[in-house]
Formats: C-alpha cells, structure tokens, sequence
C-alpha cells in the first residue's frame, strides 16, 4: 500500500471531525477530544484581487515606466502611448476657445453702446425731441447686439468644453498606478499598438491587508459564525508559521470545491466561501493563491 493510498482526503477528516463536534462516544477512554470545531482548504488573497489594467485609449506606446517585480506608487506613470494626436487635437481645441473669446469684448462694447443710443433715442422720441421710428430702429439694433453677445459667450461655453475633452483624451493616453503596489504582470511592449480591447497591459498587486478564502464544508456551516478565532497553517510546503486570524464573514451561496485534490471529492463536495482576516500581518509576505489550512477554534 503506498504512501497516497493512506492519505485521507480532507472531507473524510471533516467527517470524524463533525463527528466529534456532535459529541459521538469516543473509540477508548483515553482519546482526547478534538481541539478544532471545523478544518477547511484555504488560500491567501486580497479584497478585490489583483489589479488587471487595460489601456483606456488605443494608440502606440512610446513610453513603459514599470517593469515586472519593480513597487509601483499611486499616480505612477505605467504606460504611455504617443501624445502627439491628442496634443494636436488640444492645440486646436485652445486656438478656438482663444478666437471666441476675442469675440466676446468687441461684441459686448457693440452691445453697450447699442442700448445707450436706444435708451437716448427714446428719451427724445418722448420729449418730442426725436421720431419714434428712430427710437424703434435703435431698440432693434440693440436687441440684436445683445443677442450676438449671447451667442458669442455660447460659443466661448463650447469652446471651453472642447477644450475640457481634449485635455481629458491627452490624459487617457496615459496609464498611471491606481495604488501602491506591485507588478506582477506586464504585457506590453515600446511601439505596440494597444487599446481597451488587447486586454490587461498590466497585472498589480496592491499593498492592501492578506486574507484567506477558505471552503467551509456544508457540515460546518452551523458550527463556524463570524468573529470566531481561528488558525491559519502552512498547507503547501511553504514553512509557513501557524498564524492567529479569526472569521470576517461567511457566504450565503453553496457551490464545488475548488481546492479538493481528488476529483470525485471535489465533485461531490459542496461547500461555503468563508472569508477570514489575519490578527496581524506576517513579516514574510503571504504569497496570493497560496494554499492553507484553516482549523476553527471552539467556543
């Protein structure tokens, strides 16, 4: 019999260990009893996960700021692809909010002195000094005057937001760091063709606290609660030391094993996402997908 064939597959351990937590006899007198009320597979993750980030605009990359393994800070430059387009695209953007807003003094005199001669004209219409006809033409004149100066300040409003969307298009030329953190991944090269559609350029994993996923078995789904203290064991030859976490919350949909060995456990293994946070972050880094074990502390 080899070594593999005596090698329980966790679920069977997860039964004796139920077993125990329903307060079964024991084989002998002197069997002490378990010391966990629940053992789940888990691994090392981080809220959210890794950081895929994709280009938000298309265009060719003139310029790569991080390299694979390098830290990164927030607002760090990435990638950035060639400026010029976009730059041109501003340039004409601020040459026509500068020309509308030329516009604006020399229609807004025009206007001023419009409404004057009109309100002049009319003071003499009625003193019996001018012809009312003058006055009208005068009125008319000014309303238009006022109306181009309406519009001229439109044009400057549009102007402006063209200015506004080329500054925001020279900017999506630019891929920054959203967080500190670290590159794990890089997939782009100097004078590539990218856009949203090539997929991620750049994998992240941000500085952010480690936490485990475990899979809690169905059995134990009544046992383990949030807040329960539990400890977190080195389950992948890493020579990890057991680590204090206890549980933030526990999910509320069933589904397969994912981190079972065997293929017919794994099957026929339903279990619940449990989600644990370390009391204190280990001074050696925790490797993301990094397998563990759980074992649930009793009351």
């Amino acid at each position: 019999m080899t070594l593999r064939d005596l090698r329980l597959p966790l679920t069977l351990l997860v039964a004796a260990l139920a077993g125990c937590s329903q307060g079964d006899a024991p084989a002998t007198n002197n069997a002490a009893p378990s010391a966990y009320a629940a053992v789940a597979r888990g691994r090392i993750d981080i809220e959210g996960g890794l950081l895929k980030l994709t280009m938000p605009s298309e265009g060719v990359v003139a310029q790569i700021g991080a390299h694979e393994g390098d830290h990164v800070h927030k607002g760090q430059v990435l990638v950035q692809l060639d400026q010029e387009p976009a730059k041109l695209a501003l340039d004409s953007a601020l040459a026509e909010q500068q020309q509308a807003t030329a516009q604006i003094g020399s229609l807004d005199v025009r206007a001023k002195s419009a409404a004057l001669r009109a309100s002049r004209l009319e003071q003499a219409a009625k003193a019996g000094a001018g012809d009312m006809q003058s006055a009208d033409d005068a009125r008319d004149a000014a309303n238009q005057a006022e109306a181009a100066l309406t519009n001229a300040r439109a044009t400057v409003a549009l102007a402006e937001q063209k200015v506004s969307g080329a500054r925001y298009q020279l900017s999506l030329r630019t891929l920054r760091a959203p967080s500190d953190g670290e590159v794990v991944q890089r997939a782009v090269q100097l004078g590539a063709s990218v856009s949203p559609a090539s997929g991620p350029v750049f994998s992240v994993l941000p500085d952010s606290p480690r936490i485990v996923r475990a899979e809690l078995n169905e059995s134990f789904v009544g046992v383990v609660h949030d807040g329960m203290a539990a400890e977190v064991d080195d389950d992948s030859g890493s020579g990890m030391a057991p680590l204090k976490a206890h549980v933030l919350r526990i999910g509320n949909v069933f589904g397969a094993s994912t981190l079972e060995d065997d293929p017919q456990v794994r099957a026929n293994t339903r279990s619940v996402e449990c989600v644990l946070t370390l009391d204190q972050q280990p001074s050696t880094p925790l490797r993301i997908g990094q397998r563990v074990l759980v074992k649930f502390a009793p009351k």
